[in-house]
């Protein structure tokens, strides 16, 4: 065995060894989708941001093959519009660079966009600053693989362990160079109506398209005119501070409006990242992440073209659940967050799944939930059938769902608060086999969500809003 197989061997070795205690730990920084927080918070400092860019780059560079053959890795960087995202884009690109990892910077693009860039250009991995649907004054920061998938554990748990590690500065001559990466928009744009069937259009539909002062402002009106569509794109002047602000997928209300003001067939809602996807049709009435999910599905088991079954979460709605059963379509619940659901979808070999708040994961058609793309998918079903939203969910009525998200304290035990358990278990019990109740941590931001779901919508605003309240008295 020669020298080179030798040091790669030995080179694998240690990082399972390593990794091997590693995931024993718990991530101390790492949520279900990155790391995020308050913009002047730990984590999000610059000098937690540059330490972090260091640690990533030093762990590509001890893992990435091309080292071998004397070339360096390299690393995309895309963000949404915050204000905040230039600060934390160049103290990534300083440490990234420090550690003789080379950067190419996309601008604002849609997180699934850099997934996509990432194996379009055979890099060794992606990283998107963004809070995804919160507030301008927040911002994360979130790693994809060479694969345009979100980071394994492994490398989370190596990247989390180099941070108490002190930043050593390459040698100059082995400095990570820094490019900006040119027309990112239009290869995204491309790739995105390549998911769309050919032999369909988007003619004779006006679409409103709401982009949440987002990453997708530049890109998703772009692909619906050029499908065909008479688009009005609104949430599309970002300044920094506005992204999310009334509008988006998480505050339809916005989009609504604007489908009837324009007499329009239906609306588009994305998030600031373009990753989440809500639908209203011309009557207004707004469609979420599961009926979108539950349409593509009939679609594709009409088509024969449903691989497997289709993967939910804890959140989804108890009626679509009901619906595929009916429908002889296996349905499985991950945990909540779009990373567990893809992890099933691999694990089954499935295609198809997402979330109620709007993730939407076709694997078939691109390697992560992807806002534009699954909006595609559910205009294919309209277009191939001839049908509305309205009609494919005809005979589904949603069981009524209460939402609450309670603010908390970081240090909150939410396991171990006996006041919380005790009116939880009452609620079930009053709900019976017809109901059920669901209480979480946010991987996001610090907040408790607390979800009831019943056949009455009585009982169930009233134990969420009696375990809301208890919550917020027990950690008050």
């Amino acid at each position: 065995m020669d020298t080179c197989k030798q040091l790669i061997l030995l080179q694998h070795a240690i990082l399972l060894i390593n990794y091997q205690e590693f995931k024993k730990l718990t991530k101390k920084h790492f949520g279900t989708d990155g790391i995020r927080g308050r913009v002047g918070t730990p984590p999000i400092t610059p000098e937690f941001i540059l330490h972090l860019g260091y640690s990533a780059g030093k762990v590509l560079a001890a893992s990435d093959w091309h080292l071998m053959k004397g070339e360096r890795p390299a690393v995309l960087i895309g963000k949404d519009t915050r204000v905040s995202g230039y600060m934390l884009e160049s103290a990534l690109e300083a440490g990234l660079s420090a550690a003789g990892v080379d950067v190419l910077l996309s601008g604002p693009m849609p997180t699934p966009a850099i997934a996509y860039l990432i194996r379009a250009l055979r890099l060794q991995a992606g990283i998107v600053i963004s809070a995804s649907h919160n507030p301008f004054e927040d911002n994360g920061v979130k790693f994809f693989s060479s694969q345009g998938t979100k980071l394994p554990d492994e490398m989370e748990h190596q990247i989390e362990a180099g941070l108490s590690a002190p930043i050593k500065t390459m040698p100059s001559a082995q400095l990570g160079k820094v490019q900006r990466l040119k027309d990112a928009t239009g290869r995204y744009i491309e790739f995105c109506k390549s998911s769309f069937p050919y032999h369909l259009d988007l003619r004779g539909l006006r679409i409103v398209v709401d982009c949440a002062h987002g990453a997708a402002y530049h890109i998703a009106g772009h692909v619906l005119h050029e499908l065909g569509a008479d688009v009005v794109t609104i949430g599309a002047q970002p300044d920094g501070l506005n992204i999310n602000h009334e509008c988006g997928a998480t505050h339809c209300q916005t989009l609504q409006k604007a489908v009837k003001q324009h007499r329009a067939d239906l609306g588009i809602a994305l998030d600031g990242d373009g990753d989440r996807l809500m639908m209203v049709d011309k009557k207004g009435a707004l469609y979420d992440g599961d009926q979108l999910i539950y349409i593509i599905a009939k679609h594709r088991q009409q088509k024969g073209l449903l691989t497997g079954g289709v993967v939910g979460t804890l959140m989804t709605n108890l009626a679509i659940e009901n619906s595929f059963k009916k429908m002889h379509i296996p349905f499985l619940r991950a945990n909540v967050g779009d990373r567990y659901v893809m992890e099933l979808l691999k694990e089954k070999g499935w295609h198809l799944g997402g979330e109620s708040s709007g993730h939407i994961i076709c694997i078939d058609k691109h390697t992560t939930g992807d806002g534009i793309i699954a909006s595609l998918q559910v205009l294919y079903a309209l277009r191939d059938s001839n049908k509305t939203l309205a009609e494919f969910m005809r005979g589904v009525k949603l069981y009524p769902q209460r939402l609450i998200n309670v603010k908390i304290p970081k240090s909150f035990n939410l396991a171990k608060n006996k006041a919380i358990k005790t009116v939880q278990q009452e609620a079930e019990t009053d709900l019976g086999n017809k109901g059920r109740v669901l209480l979480r941590a946010s991987g996001t931001e610090p907040l408790i969500r607390v979800m009831v779901e019943g056949e009455s919508k009585q009982k169930v605003n009233f134990w969420a809003e009696k375990i809301a309240n208890t919550v917020q008295t027990t950690c008050a």
